[in-house]
């Protein structure tokens, strides 16, 4: 191995001169990449390059890997100081799926994976097993849609109706209406125990079936911030307090912060913060909250983990976890429609009744609601909590004492802004993506792959 060429490429700066949109930041936002990953398929395409300058054949990348060179193609002053500093014009030779190119492809992707070991090791998984980052997951795709899915079941309970009620009401005639009202109220509460009981441990079986070269298990503390919470004003909070507790920026006595012109940066997001304080001035915390909210930087992590929530809810064992909770809810619903309906034909007062079935119809849709964010807000989070962290970690990171202690965690004189924040309805506060991630959530190349590499 040439350790001095690798070394130079090791070092080789994709996101000089820094930017608010450069390389990384753009990577992880079109292709809803999580920063850890984004930084290991860069690493990644580094080694690839590494072989492509210092083999003499054609070298083949993963998908993942090509979807970073083609990124990088765009950045083209970057792309020649890169092959300026291989000492190699390294061509990008898309596949054509040509009969007669399948054996020459096949032959480099076999020269790659020896040449790779040579040199490297094993290949990481995640980066060179899968066509995106969401494969790793192993999650099927559900053929119903659950919203279609939901019709059907409409559908359904409105053909159970007539059957269901020929059945109970022998039964329903016999129960005076306040022991009935009592037993429904006590049949919801023992129903949703249940479901919760079962959602938690099944959620927590599908997630340890993820592999464990998953991105899910390399999330960065804020990321799980922001899963946990749903709200990215929340990560922004966190990185700005890092900012104050270091002396970088200054909170004055009303309220108002401002850089100090001490104190240091760590990170890309930190210098995000700093120029924006530096752009606004004096500056209120909510008014940095709303400018901030917008940058790609930070957008990236809700777009990420939307991203990967809306591949979990489309799945196939998320979709029989759904239908389950919403066949055993639509159940009850039923017991008290049918009531309702024997009321009705008998002439007797229903009012409870029908104030029972609008809340129960209440809490089904916003249980079902959770249920989707169930995998987020708590099925994850515990993971990390109870198999990932460790103590250690815990106590050298500040970023992970935030994860688990939340605004208990934040320097004193920060947490009057923060409070304000979380009071007020302003749109800030949620983080929430919106269209931005689209029908292409967890798409890498969009089904095209690129053959290889040829260089001269």
């Amino acid at each position: 191995m040439n350790t001095e060429l690798w070394d130079k490429i090791l070092n080789f700066d994709f996101d000089n001169p820094v930017s608010e949109y450069g390389f990384s930041t753009r990577l992880a936002d079109e292709n809803f990449w999580t920063e850890d990953f984004t930084q290991k398929a860069i690493v990644e395409y580094k080694k690839f390059m590494y072989l492509a300058a210092t083999s003499e054949l054609m070298v083949s990348p993963s998908e993942i890997v090509d979807v970073v060179w083609h990124q990088h193609l765009i950045f083209t002053q970057s792309y020649q100081d890169l092959c300026s500093l291989l000492g190699k014009q390294i061509q990008h030779i898309p596949s054509t799926h040509n009969k007669e190119e399948f054996q020459k492809f096949k032959q480099a992707k076999e020269r790659t994976k020896q040449s790779y070991l040579k040199n490297f090791g094993e290949q990481p998984v995640s980066i060179w097993a899968y066509a995106d980052m969401y494969e790793s997951l192993h999650l099927n795709k559900a053929k119903i849609k659950i919203r279609m899915g939901i019709l059907l079941g409409i559908l359904a309970f409105l053909i159970l109706v007539t059957p269901v009620y020929l059945l109970l009401k022998p039964i329903y005639i016999t129960i005076d209406n306040p022991y009935f009202i009592i037993g429904l109220a006590l049949l919801t509460i023992f129903t949703l125990i249940s479901l919760e009981i079962f959602n938690r441990k099944r959620l927590r079986q599908i997630v340890h079936q993820f592999d464990k070269n998953s991105f899910i298990y390399f999330l960065q503390p804020l990321e799980l911030v922001y899963l946990k919470t749903q709200k990215l004003s929340n990560v922004i909070t966190g990185f700005t307090n890092e900012l104050i507790d270091n002396g970088t920026i200054t909170v004055n006595t009303d309220y108002t912060m401002k850089m100090s012109g001490k104190g240091n940066t760590s990170s890309i997001e930190q210098l995000q913060i700093m120029n924006t304080i530096n752009s606004l001035g004096k500056t209120y915390y909510p008014a940095l909250i709303r400018q901030l909210i917008t940058k790609p930087l930070f957008r990236n992590t809700a777009n990420c983990m939307y991203a990967f929530k809306k591949y979990f809810t489309k799945s196939k064992k998320f979709g029989t976890l759904f239908y389950i909770n919403f066949s055993i809810l639509s159940t009850l619903l039923m017991l008290a429609f049918i009531r309702l309906i024997t009321g009705i034909l008998r002439d007797k007062p229903v009012i409870q009744i029908f104030i029972a079935i609008i809340i129960i119809v209440i809490t089904i849709v916003v249980y079902l609601n959770r249920l989707t964010k169930l995998i987020c807000i708590q099925t994850i989070p515990d993971l990390y909590k109870k198999d990932i962290l460790s103590p250690q970690q815990i106590e050298e990171n500040w970023q992970w004492n935030y994860f688990l202690s939340g605004t208990a965690a934040l320097t004193p004189y920060f947490i009057p802004l923060v409070q304000y924040v979380k009071r007020s309805d302003s749109s800030s506060s949620s983080g929430g993506c919106g269209s931005s991630c689209g029908s292409s959530c967890g798409s890498s190349c969009g089904g095209s792959s690129c053959g290889g590499c040829g260089g001269h």
